[in-house]
Parts: structure tokens; sequence; C-alpha cells
């Protein structure tokens, strides 16, 4: 059983999965920076939202954290990096509140168009002000779209809907797929120069972060509204006051602030400024998705399974074809690194048949993990295997090549002098794994959770020496392939046992002649 540490609001739904899952749910909320010091001590995982402050020394004192998963998008407030050098991995839910966020830019967008809260306040206290809350239409404007992501894309769509001309900034979007969307994609000064209203969709870092400053604000088309749904520090709060109180800006709508949670800001005083706390996400509907699909990423953390939103995990995204691989990667991984015998080496992974064109990064990743695994390196884990790997000067790539004569599809890791290949292969209505070469010997065995691989001269009582050796020390054989080769006259024997062999009979069968070579491989 694992014990999470909840900080911070969660959908009981989420909350019931991971208790139903038979791990401890600790709730604790409101702690202070020194509290929550203590009470990551002994937490496997960490569920925050954006006020908890997951940074290194929060980390550092959390010696058996697994996981932090944060419900929602951002995560400016998790020291990612640091997380990523202890092993710890990070998720998010980023696509649980993405309609709400997408809904609540649209609110902010006619509440600043047409000047809603501000005339809903002077009626409310006994003013009828028709004339002073003159609005603008939103048809015929140009939306400038700074960040064109689910998010974005969304707001897009609506704003279309509006009979808006949409404008879009994003360096990572192709021209092509803006088009198909019917968005004209420009760089961040010609979408500044041209819009009627901007709207921001972008995650906070160091390149974003003060995006909109007082520079940046001087290319803005005079009479410009600006919203800000995203994280608070992109627009820089002063700079944007002094901008609408210039008359440069005409207004804006934020929901998020540099500092958070906020009662002060030179935007409050501004009678065109339309402002919220923070309540982008805040909806029924994604309170109750961010909270189960964060429960979901911590389990599979936990389990040590691969997470899909996982954001220090370099994978990418995982197709329905690559995903049943991912097991036979990690144990090709073990495999060879029994035949290293403690000793890694470079690794590289080929891929022949239909994974070639499948986005096999995550495959050669769980090699690498289970070939340092298999090599005495404890702690490994998606996120600082690459890490390791430096560490110990191994380098590691992947080849892919469409053409695959025999299989379907086959994985071949090569690792020092060795290689080991393996396959998916369905017998009835299952998937089983299948080794089908070692070291340049074609076998087929199913994978065990404890194997032998002996190299042997290829000659008449060697099957029966091994048999013999084994039985005397109570050790069944589960499954056995042979493969000769006729050129050297040698063989080779892969077993697969019912226990794993003791080291001082795997010694005695090393000294026996005829016997070349074994290792004992171990896959659980």
């Amino acid at each position: 059983m694992s014990r999470v540490l909840v900080t911070e609001e969660i959908a009981d739904s989420g909350l019931q999965e991971l208790r139903n899952a038979g791990h401890e749910v600790d709730v604790q909320l409101g702690l202070t920076p020194e509290e929550l010091l203590k009470a990551v001590v002994g937490a496997n995982a960490l569920i925050i939202r954006s006020a908890t402050n997951v940074d290194a020394a929060t980390l550092e004192a959390a010696k058996d954290m697994v996981v932090v998963g944060r419900a929602g998008i951002g995560l400016d407030n998790v020291d990612v990096a640091k997380a990523t050098e202890l092993g710890v991995m990070v998720v998010n839910a980023p696509v649980s509140n993405i309609l709400s966020a997408a809904e609540q830019t649209m609110a902010l967008l006619l509440a600043q168009a047409r000047n809603i809260p501000q005339a809903h306040s002077a009626l409310k206290n006994g003013k009828w002000e028709r004339s002073k809350w003159e609005g603008v239409e939103l048809h015929g404007k140009t939306l400038g779209v700074i960040g064109l992501g689910k998010i974005g894309a969304l707001v897009s769509q609506r704003a279309m809907a509006f009979g808006m001309r949409i404008v879009a900034f994003d360096p990572y979007i192709s021209e092509q797929r803006a088009r198909h969307m019917g968005i004209e994609l420009v760089d961040l000064d010609t979408l500044l120069a041209q819009s009627d209203f901007i709207t921001i969709h972008l995650p906070k870092n160091k390149e974003t972060t003060n995006l909109l400053n007082a520079e940046s604000l001087k290319k803005t088309k005079k009479g410009v509204r600006i919203i800000n749904v995203a994280r608070g520090g992109i627009v820089n709060e002063a700079d944007l006051a002094a901008a609408i109180k210039s008359g440069h800006v005409q207004g804006a709508a934020l929901d998020v602030f540099e500092k958070e949670p906020t009662t002060e800001s030179p935007l409050f005083e501004l009678p065109s400024v339309v402002v919220v706390p923070h309540l982008g996400a805040s909806t029924a509907e994604a309170q109750d998705k961010a909270g189960v699909t964060i429960a979901e990423q911590v389990q599979l953390a936990l389990a040590g399974d691969f997470v899909p939103f996982a954001v220090n995990v370099a994978a990418g995204e995982v197709s329905n074809v690559v995903r049943p691989f991912m097991g036979l990667a990690e144990a090709l991984g073990r495999f060879i690194g029994g035949l290293l015998d403690g000793k890694p080496a470079d690794l590289e992974v080929l891929y022949q048949g239909e994974l070639a064109g499948s986005g096999t990064k995550i495959l050669t990743l769980c090699a690498l993990k289970g070939l340092l695994v298999a090599t005495g390196h404890e702690g490994v884990s998606f996120v600082n295997a690459p890490q390791l790997a430096g560490e110990h000067n191994l380098t590691y790539g992947e080849i892919a090549v469409v053409d695959s004569p025999e299989y379907v599809n086959l994985i071949t890791v090569r690792s020092g002098e060795h290689a080991v290949s393996g396959t998916l292969m369905t017998i009835g209505t299952r998937l089983e794994t299948r080794i089908v070469a070692v070291d340049g010997h074609s076998v087929e065995i199913p994978l065990g959770t404890s194997m032998l691989v002996v190299h042997n001269d290829d000659r008449p009582g060697m099957i029966g020496l091994v048999g013999v050796a084994l039985g005397a020390a109570g050790i069944s054989i589960v499954s056995m392939a042979v493969g000769p080769d006729p050129k050297t006259k040698t063989a080779l024997m892969v077993l697969s046992t019912d226990v794993a062999t003791p080291e001082e009979v795997v010694d005695t069968l090393r000294h026996t002649d005829g016997i070349q070579d074994i290792h004992l491989i171990t896959l659980r």
C-alpha cells in the first residue's frame, strides 16, 4: 500500500479511485511550506493543484516520492528539473480543463467587449448607465491567439462562430495545420499590430514570462483588448495598467495573476478591466475530470507502468500500435543486461515491420530502463533512465527498418557483443512474447521470469548434461529452445525455469567440458 498525500481540494471521485486501489489517501489541506516539508516524509505520491509549491527542498525531503501529480495543466509551481534529477515522475491532467478554460476565455472576451461586469455592478448600485457602458461587437474583429494548442484551437473555433477573423502566433504549429483550421499563422509582431482582441494560451516558462510588457504593448493596435486565462506573469500587470491608463490599450480581462492568491493589483482600480480569481478550471465537470485523470496517472506511476501524461519522461505520445510492445522492449533490455553480466554497454534498438513508423521512443526508453535495472542500477525509472545512462557515459539510440522478412514486427536490442530479438505472437486470442534470436542463433521461446542462456559445443549429450544438473538441484525446465550453428559447430540453449538457478549451479555448469559460456537471466 502506498501513501498518497493530497494538499489541495481534489474531486472525491478521484480520491475514491485511489482508495479503491488500496492506497492510503492522506488529505492535508492548507499546509505551510514548513508543514509540507514534514508531511511529504514517507509519502509515495503527492497530489496538488496550483497553490502548493513543490520546490527542490520539498522534493529532497520526500525520499520515498515516486510521483507528483498536478490536477490541472500548469506546472510552474513544481521544480520539474529537480524532480527529474531525483527520478520523481511529474504528471498532470492536460486535457481535463481545456473545455472549461476555452469557455472561460469566451466568457471574458464577451464580458470585456460588452462591459457586462461594470454595467451589472452599476445597476445593482442603483445606476442606470446605458450610454456609459457601450460596448463593441465581436463580428468582423480580429482575434489574435498567442499559442494555438488545444485551448487556443477551441477558442479559435468558438470565436469563428461569432464571425471573428483569427490570426495566431505559435512557432510549433505548421502553416498547413493552421490553414486547415481556417487560421492565418503570423509572427508575433504582426499579431500585435493587427489584433482588436488578444488572447493568451501559453505555458509559463523563461521564454513566455513577461511576454506582454511595456515594449511589446507599444506594438499593439490602438484600442486593443487583452484576455489572459493562461498563467499569471505572462502579462506584466504594471505595464498593462500603464498602457490602459495611457489610452493605448482599451481594456483587459484576466483570470490569472503573477502572485496568487492576491487581492492587490494595479489593474484592480481601472474601470475597463475585468478580473476573476483564477476560475478557468472551476467547473464541476473540469474538477471531476482532473481528479479522476490525476488519480489514474498516479496509480500507473506507483505501479511502475508508463504514464501517458508524464511531463518529464522523454518518450512523446504512445500509439496503440506501440503500447503492447512496451513490456517486451523492457524485457529485452533486461535480457541483454543478463548477457552482459552486470557490465552495461552502449545500447542500440532496431525496429522492423509496422513498428518502424509508429513512434518508438518509448520502446527505446523501456529497453534502456531494462538494461540499467539488469546491470545493477537501483531506482531506475522512465524519468531518470536517460540521466543515469549519461552519468555512465552510455549512449543509446534506435534504427527503424520498415521491411521485416519473417515477422510482422521485430525488436532487436544490441549492446556490447550481444544481441537479442523478440516479437509478439498471437496464440489463440492472446498476445504472447517470444524470444526469437540470441547472439545470431535462431530460437523461439516464451519469456519466463528466470532463464538460462547456454553457449556450448554442438555435440550429443549437451542438452542432457544441462538437464541433469538442473534436475539434481530440484529445478524444473518450463520451456526450452535450441539454436545450432553448423558453421561454427556450436549451439545455443535458452531455457526457462520454474525458479531462479542458484549461482553455484551456474558456476558448476560454466566449468563443465563442452560449455563455452552461460548466463543467468532474471526478468521479474
